[in-house]
């Protein structure tokens, strides 16, 4: 599986990272697991800096669908995402701004500083 990720519920913080090349299926298998673990509200690390996405607007579509339906499940924890080195962050801000109804998210070229902000977000 190209996503690996921990949970760790006592400091209600999911650390994961994308690795390789991802599709549309991986983001989603992810994501359930996210809301099965009732992590929703949980603070969200996403290292995407070794990652690719092999996707169409379809796909975009219908995952940022899935994060805007997440709104209505309760509070949702503050996301940091950080792409690949050189990788526009167009779509990462495309799909935050179609799943971020209610919560921070944040997009960053470094994960000192996606760390830094994040731990700097309160809780949900």
């Amino acid at each position: 599986m190209p996503i690996h990720f921990t949970i760790d519920h006592k400091t209600r913080f999911v650390d994961a990272r994308f690795d390789g090349v991802l599709v549309l299926k991986d983001v989603e298998d992810f994501c359930d697991t996210i809301v099965g673990q009732n992590c929703l509200p949980y603070r969200k690390l996403i290292d995407g800096r070794t990652a690719t996405g092999k996707y169409d607007d379809n796909d975009v579509m219908a995952l940022g669908a899935r994060l805007s339906a997440y709104a209505t499940m309760g509070p949702r924890g503050a996301l940091a995402m950080v792409p690949a080195e050189g990788a526009s962050l167009e779509l990462v801000d495309r799909l935050m701004n179609l799943g971020k109804d209610g919560r921070p998210a944040k997009a960053f070229h470094s994960i000192d500083d996606a760390r830094k902000w994040l731990s700097a977000q309160p809780e949900a």
